[in-house]
């Protein structure tokens, strides 16, 4: 693949997506910059952390001058910084809970894509891709409920149909990616529950992390250059069921 910047930013890069994202842009030649609010247990080669809370716009500021001071071109971004809640009836949800998921899935995105957008805009334009979910706008997960995880996934297929068409024109396109349940050490911890989600998968299978790696290179690279504003949609055929 072909890309128009050879750095890129990964928030959430210490989970199972984002470390899966960093290693394979790492090995597309791209330097790496991982954006997390916890240290990474291992370092990945090739990639410079960056210990960075997404919800704090002083603290999201900061990583982006503390990049530019280093590198000299312009830096796309990958928003891959999530969390959901486990399983909680929404006439129990305590609202401390809900905004905490808004918090980091929505407004850490934003404030993300905001800063680096500022810079993208001005040094020659990029490739913003944000990760939202098959829950966003395609279906309503179940057993499990998630009405705040749900509602954000939506959210941020909206914001990055919005932000493109804001800065698509100045240089920047922006994407989003809605994957379906991928073999990651969180899901892993809900193996009670594969068994409701599995039958209704058409391929039969979880997502690799991997395979949502290769298409947010595919986002990133000149192959993609038409597209704008695009929701990429991989779930495996479990919303066609």
């Amino acid at each position: 693949m072909e890309f128009q910047n050879t750095q890129v930013a990964v928030t959430g890069a210490s989970g199972g997506i984002g470390r899966a994202i960093s290693a394979y842009l790492t090995a597309q030649g791209l330097n790496v910059f991982g954006l997390d609010r916890v240290e990474p247990v291992e370092q990945l080669s090739g990639v410079q952390p960056l210990k960075v809370d997404v919800t704090v716009p002083s603290s999201v500021e900061a990583a982006v001058a503390l990049i530019y001071d280093t590198v000299p071109g312009p830096v796309d971004l990958v928003c891959c910084a999530g969390i959901v809640e486990d399983d909680v009836a929404a006439e129990d949800m305590p609202i401390a809970l809900f905004d905490s998921i808004l918090a980091v899935n929505l407004r850490g995105l934003f404030l993300s894509c905001q800063a680096f957008g500022r810079q993208l805009l001005t040094r020659g334009g990029g490739s913003i891709v944000n990760i939202a979910s098959m829950s966003g706008n395609h279906v309503v997960n179940f057993p499990q409920r998630q009405c705040a995880y749900n509602a954000s996934k939506a959210a941020v297929t909206a914001l990055s149909k919005s932000l493109a068409v804001e800065w698509g024109p100045r240089g920047v396109r922006v994407n989003a990616i809605s994957p379906g349940y991928v073999a990651t050490p969180l899901l892993a911890l809900k193996t009670h529950q594969f068994k409701d989600w599995t039958p209704s998968i058409v391929l039969g299978r979880f997502a690799q992390p991997d395979e949502v790696a290769r298409a947010v290179a595919f986002l990133l690279s000149t192959d993609s250059s038409y597209c704008c504003g695009t929701e990429l949609l991989m779930d495996g055929g479990f919303s066609l069921r």
